[in-house]
């Protein structure tokens, strides 16, 4: 079996030359094919091209992937897609061309233990779209075998267990260009996930709420627009004045702030602060900071209890009374 390769970047058989990605043959007289300046857009197309080399019989692991990413992929959020599109490549690579059925544990096994080495997280996420594509591969009718995943143990994750200071949020909001302040007040008050603060309209806001339909989760919010959001908002408003457009969170040119110009953003204002966190460390300090797990459990739009206690307890710990002196 064909071990996996490092993804983007170290791809095999896919160059960058000026701006377009190319996907190159093997051998003497290699022959060029242009993919995409956009490099998602080109491994997409880089696997695609990868599968038809590597078909085989018809139900291939190619042959699968290539109906999952016609099918499946477009129904995902634009987050996830974005990293199955990274993961793909490097599943092709290894089981690519065998046939669906044929794929066994200690395969699925041999490929963690290799991943492993470098990328634990990464082996992870990439076994669970295996698993996802196996499971579709049986609704199809390729196969009636078992799934290969179920047994092969990945590796521990630690859990983020980072807390931000309300003067870290601060310093970092005050090297902040206006649109990533916005950002990061709206993250924190209304504890939502980046895709979901990004795709947030003013037509959103009615009846006195923001209502928010979470990418992730499927769950509907509705978020009232009260006391701070309601001054934050008020806030976004007279700053844009006349050229107030569709979005809450946008570029001066009224498009909406992408994921690249908010994380680029709030990397150069944490960096200018000298203060080190991730953006999505400022919805578990909003779970934190509200002090009431039923609150919080609504607002992250957890479906269950336990989801949030621990996801406000890895930052908290567990809160005690002292002993009193005798």
């Amino acid at each position: 079996m064909r071990m996996p390769e490092p993804p983007i970047g170290k791809v095999v058989r896919m160059y960058q030359k000026g701006k377009t990605w190319y996907h190159v043959t093997a051998g003497r007289n290699r022959i060029w094919t242009p993919l995409s300046e956009d490099k998602q857009e080109a491994l997409i197309l880089w696997a695609q091209v990868e599968a038809q080399s590597a078909q085989g019989a018809p139900d291939s692991l190619a042959n699968v992937v290539q109906r999952y990413m016609r099918e499946v992929m477009p129904k995902k959020a634009a987050r996830t897609r974005k990293d199955n599109e990274a993961e793909v490549p490097n599943l092709l690579r290894a089981f690519g061309a065998m046939r669906v059925g044929d794929i066994q544990p200690f395969h699925v096994r041999r490929y963690m233990d290799a991943r492993g080495e470098q990328a634990p997280v990464r082996a992870n996420r990439e076994k669970a779209l295996l698993s996802h594509i196996f499971n579709k591969a049986r609704e199809w009718g390729y196969t009636n075998a078992a799934n290969p995943c179920q047994g092969v143990r990945g590796f521990r994750e630690a859990g983020r267990s980072r807390y931000v200071q309300d003067h870290e949020f601060k310093a970092v909001k005050r090297a902040a260009k206006p649109v990533i302040a916005d950002a990061m007040d709206l993250a924190y008050l209304t504890a939502q996930r980046p895709a979901d603060l990004l795709k947030m309209r003013w037509s959103d806001i009615y009846r006195g709420a923001l209502h928010v339909r979470q990418n992730k989760t499927g769950a509907l919010l509705s978020i009232e627009v009260s006391g701070d959001l309601a001054d934050v908002l008020e806030r976004i408003k007279l700053r844009r004045g006349q050229e107030i457009g569709e979005w809450l969170l946008q570029r001066e040119d009224g498009q909406p702030l992408s994921y690249p110009g908010l994380f680029k953003g709030f990397e150069k204002a944490r960096k200018a602060a000298g203060v080190f966190f991730q953006f999505r460390d400022i919805r578990a300090k909003a779970a934190t900071d509200l002090g009431d797990l039923a609150h919080a459990q609504q607002l992250l739009g957890h479906s269950k209890r336990d989801m949030t206690e621990h996801y406000v307890r890895s930052r908290q710990g567990v809160h005690v009374a002292p002993l009193r002196l005798r």
